[in-house]
């Protein structure tokens, strides 16, 4: 089998585990914490923008990659399907693997602190170490791995276009983010932000420590009005 074949079975089924995935958590957390974990915030607010935009794209790239298993020659026309070397689309395999692996152990690190989008209600405590102590989105690191993933696994207009506005939608959304946890946490979240960058520390400088404060633990005392995802 080609990487070309391998590639529209391995994207069905990988959109299809992954809506499926973020579908059980998002009600198993919302049946154990009984708080709402994607927050739209006001009608017609950036945040809202941003969460339509993601739940438009999700929904379609599914539709697509279903659809192109048993016509593969029609939606590949209708996308703008680039012809490419086998080596790229594998690479774009490996990436979305990766990707997948890293927002699950994201995920996992948050636990019940995990919520997509900016929300106003009273929220767990802001997340410094672990990943968080490499980047202030490391979920959003792990989203855009997966975009550049499927543009390589599927070379094409359509997927030039989700990662263009995926990537213009995740940047946006983590100043929308930060806006809100710096108005939460103040000259607290202020200091985090001036250590961690707001995408990915150099390993070197990932090597100091300065002495043990409340933000090194991991949380802090107050809760914030967000908690970045990723969604």
């Amino acid at each position: 089998m080609s990487a070309y074949l391998f590639s529209i079975a391995f994207l069905a089924t990988f959109y299809l585990l992954v809506a499926l995935s973020y579908s059980a958590r998002i009600f198993g957390l919302k049946a154990r914490n009984r708080r709402r974990l994607v927050a739209w915030g006001a009608r017609g607010s950036a945040n809202w923008w941003h969460q339509a935009v993601f739940s438009a794209f999700r929904a379609t790239i599914l539709i697509i990659c279903l659809l192109r298993v048993p016509c593969p020659e029609t939606v590949d026309r209708y996308a703008g399907t680039l012809s490419v070397g086998d080596p790229v689309i594998l690479a774009g395999i490996v990436l979305l693997c990766l990707s997948f692996s890293w927002i699950a152990y994201v995920h996992a690190y948050m636990d019940s602190v995990w919520q997509s989008g900016v929300g106003t209600s009273t929220r767990p405590p802001l997340l410094t170490a672990g990943p968080f102590a490499w980047s202030r989105n490391p979920m959003f690191i792990g989203i855009l791995t997966g975009q550049i993933g499927f543009f390589l696994a599927w070379p094409s207009l359509f997927t030039a276009t989700c990662l263009v506005i995926g990537a213009t939608v995740i940047v946006r959304q983590a100043r929308v983010e930060e806006k809100a946890l710096l108005s939460a946490f103040g000259s607290e979240y202020e200091a985090y932000r001036a250590r961690v960058p707001r995408w990915l520390r150099p390993l070197s400088r990932g090597k100091r420590r300065s002495q043990a404060s409340p933000m090194e633990t991991g949380v802090s005392s107050r809760p914030p009005h967000s908690v970045q995802d990723p969604s």
